[in-house]
């Protein structure tokens, strides 16, 4: 998200290209089998239902994330969202039915699904009628039975209402964003209830099926794989599957006037949407598209999903792309390294995701490293030029404070420090360790957590196990200590 612009100093570097030193390594099977859900797995081996009688709790209206830590909801965990949307730009009007399928992690009297503003209709259970109220975000559900942890439930919701986008706590605008033709759908970090009922934590993934009904002549774009494209009656549905892991930031469902390519890229369908104001500027980077996957596959591992592609909408008062799962979204018609670095988040960020949100620069360091690799790729400059140029800034540049591994308060979660203070860690890391060890590191955090949640100290456990060292004192300098780290 947000991805930082290189400074015209790193790009104007000229000279032979370094050779980018990752390991030749041959390539699995680009299109990986959707794994078994997370959810599921979780659930092997623990005890079977509860005994009746049981005395039923009631859920947590959060799961304690330090930045958030309302979003969420203890007691059950996702396994699919089933949703059914219907948009008109002409009201504003966004008509939705939820089908939640999940399992009890607890028995539970009463839980919460996150949703912000709207009508809700109606609210089941399992089939039988639910009550409910609304406290905030908190959508709060009584059951009309209590619910057995260890069994399977599926809660229906029906809303209706003009979507709010949400104001982040750094002032920028996510969610539902209306558009002058449609809507920029995106949702990171807090954004998801703004426009379905969820569990809005990145450690609750789940698989989707997003149909979205739309006046013809519009476009609706999710999350895999569309499924089908069907009109009647004026309008138009696009039918989406996402048939792997997702967390419910990266659920997308932006619509419009767009111009459609389809097409396959390293194996995968593409599904390349761009606004025709967008069209001539986003061109020369959308070209870069297939060789930007297949040489990030080439270098981190096969890529992860069995869908690509990439929405380019005209949507100026968002001001910033987003990762949205198999299609990033651009506010804009991007750069090539801007398509870089949310494609690159497909493997981290998306399959590979945080676990609470002060962990992110997991997710935009590597993003932004990514970046310069496809510099070094492209002849352009290497990361150790972009690491030399930042390094030479003064200690009261932003680019040092807040640390990258501590961002402090939510406002700073998408400060620049995250974003290239992150990447040079990784550019340190690799002069520290060696090229052959950096890339199997890379390699091996990518392949042993695809479609699961990571934390730091993970990170760091693997990068020390790799390479042979202990890296305490390398970590806690760069990733937490206030100031400009010895460079």
């Amino acid at each position: 998200m947000r991805g930082t612009r290189l400074p015209a100093t790193i790009l104007g570097v000229g000279g032979a290209m370094l050779a980018l030193a990752a390991p030749a390594l041959a390539r699995p099977r680009l299109i990986p089998a959707p794994p078994h859900r997370p959810a599921l797995h979780r659930f092997l081996g623990r005890p079977g239902p509860s005994p009746w009688p049981v005395r039923p709790q009631i859920g947590a209206p959060g799961l304690g994330d330090p930045f958030f830590p309302l979003a969420g909801n203890g007691g059950y965990d996702v396994l699919h969202y089933g949703l059914r949307l219907a948009y008109d730009p002409a009201t504003g009007v966004l008509d939705g039915s939820a089908d939640i399928a999940a399992v009890a992690t607890s028995d539970l009297s009463r839980f919460d699904l996150d949703l912000s503003g709207f009508t809700v209709g109606a609210v089941s259970v399992d089939g039988r009628p639910a009550s409910f109220t609304r406290d905030g975000q908190e959508l709060q559900i009584t059951p009309a039975r209590p619910l057995r942890r260890g069994l399977p439930l599926l809660v229906s919701v029906s809303y209706s209402g003009a979507p709010t986008p949400i104001t982040d706590p750094d002032g920028s605008i996510e969610g539902w964003v209306p558009t002058t033709d449609g809507a920029f759908v995106v949702g990171e970090p807090q954004g998801a209830p703004g426009w379905f009922p969820c569990n809005d934590n990145p450690r609750d993934k789940a698989t989707y099926d997003i149909s979205v009904t739309v006046p013809d002549g519009l476009t609706a774009v999710s999350n895999g794989v569309l499924r089908s494209q069907r009109s009647s009656r004026g309008r138009t549905t696009f039918a989406w599957h996402e048939a792997f892991p997702m967390a419910t930031y990266l659920a997308t469902a932006t619509l419009g006037h767009f111009e459609v390519a389809q097409a396959t890229v390293a194996g995968v369908p593409s599904y390349v949407a761009v606004d025709p104001s967008q069209a001539a500027d986003a061109a020369p980077a959308l070209a870069e598209l297939p060789d930007i996957v297949s040489y990030f596959s080439s270098v981190y591992g096969p890529y992860p999903f069995d869908a690509v592609g990439a929405i380019v909408d005209d949507a100026p008062d968002v001001g910033y792309a987003l990762e949205s799962q198999t299609k990033p979204n651009f506010d804009r018609a991007p750069d090539e390294f801007t398509l870089a670095h949310e494609l690159s988040h497909q493997w981290f960020g998306d399959a590979v995701t945080l676990t609470t949100w002060p962990d992110i620069w997991l997710h935009e360091g590597f993003a932004t490293y990514s970046e310069w690799l496809w510099g070094d790729h492209t002849g352009q400059f290497t990361p150790q030029d972009a690491y030399d140029y930042y390094a030479s800034l003064p200690a009261d540049d932003p680019v040092w404070d807040p640390p990258a591994g501590n961002p402090g308060t939510p406002d700073a979660l998408f400060s620049d420090s995250v974003y290239i203070r992150g990447a040079m860690t990784l550019q340190a890391l690799r002069v520290k360790v060696g090229d052959p060890a950096f890339f199997r590191i890379l390699r091996r955090w990518y392949l042993g957590n695809r479609y699961g949640n990571v934390t730091t100290p993970q990170f760091i456990a693997l990068a020390q196990r790799e390479s042979g060292q202990n890296l305490g004192a390398f970590f806690n300098a760069w990733l937490y200590q206030e100031g400009k780290p010895p460079v």
